[in-house]
């Protein structure tokens, strides 16, 4: 992931698929030397965090079989945590079209 990150570039929006990849994203920017909030953001679905650093943390359900076919995760649900992610980076460019 720390890879990953670097080689992204700026990143404006991140969309955690689960509470594990929540976790793991924040866990790995503190081990990048980035000063995360505290208390910690605690993982649910639809959390908006916002890092110091500029970042917009965005939580939710992974989209396994458990969780959809027990209706935890549905489908309009799931649309919208991407369409908040696109909002938010509309946002943060002031246009309507965003390069991620």
């Amino acid at each position: 992931m720390r890879e990953e990150l670097r080689l992204l570039g700026k990143i404006r929006v991140v969309v955690a698929l689960g509470k594990i990849a929540f976790d793991h994203y924040l866990r790995t920017c503190r081990d990048e030397g980035m000063t995360l909030p505290s208390p910690l953001p605690k993982f649910s679905h639809g959390i908006i965090q916002v890092l110091p650093w500029g970042v917009t943390l965005i939580g939710s359900y992974h989209p396994s079989q458990q969780n959809t076919f027990t209706g935890l995760l549905t489908r309009p649900m799931f649309h919208q945590i991407f369409s908040t992610a696109r909002q938010r980076l509309t946002e943060s460019t002031g246009s309507g079209t965003s390069k991620s």
